[in-house]
């Protein structure tokens, strides 16, 4: 309240104008900066919810189609020319089902993170110096790296289709197929 800050002056003895115009001034900049730290991290926190809604809301689209278009590719495989077919769907299907666990191996990664930064503020706030301030610089860049992070889960989940052999698998029931079609 801007009577108690002037009764607050008045009884440390600084009765100055210039002095307590400097310190308005001081006053001024610093509630500035904390709106702005304030408005960036709600900003980055959207966005980061927004992620995580984003790659479950396209996970459960693209598997709903995945499973329409199922017994299509199976029909399609009986056909010459498109005997892969059914190989990449169940690639692609499992591929977008691990969407799930590695997005919960992700989150519970960054729950240790975010874990381990309330330990460091709750060690801080044993100095009755420190104050609180959840705009801090660690924890936007924590955010950033969140936004990053679920946007690369797609990624992740394509590297354990692959290193997981189903492109080897989808070579063997082509070659199986083929030998049966002769």
């Amino acid at each position: 309240d801007d009577e108690v800050y002037d009764q607050k002056m008045k009884d440390f003895g600084i009765t100055d104008a210039a002095e307590i115009v400097s310190m308005w001034g001081e006053r001024l900049w610093y509630d500035i900066k904390a709106w702005f730290r304030e408005v960036i991290r709600d900003f980055f926190e959207l966005l980061f919810n927004a992620a995580a809604m984003t790659i479950d809301t396209l996970r459960t689209f693209f598997l709903v189609v995945l499973a329409i278009l199922g017994p299509i590719a199976f029909a399609f495989s009986i056909y010459d020319g498109f005997q892969a077919t059914l190989t990449q769907w169940l690639t692609r299907y499992i591929s977008i089902y691990l969407w799930l666990p590695v997005a919960d191996i992700f989150s519970a990664v960054l729950s240790k993170i975010q874990e381990l930064m309330l330990q460091q503020d709750i060690a801080l706030l044993q100095d009755p110096n420190y104050i609180p301030d959840g705009s801090n610089g660690v924890y936007i860049v924590f955010l950033i790296i969140g936004i990053i992070g679920y946007f690369t889960i797609p990624t992740v989940a394509g590297w354990i289709i692959q290193s997981g052999g189903a492109g080897a698998y989808g070579s063997a029931v082509n070659k199986t197929a083929s030998k049966a079609g002769c």
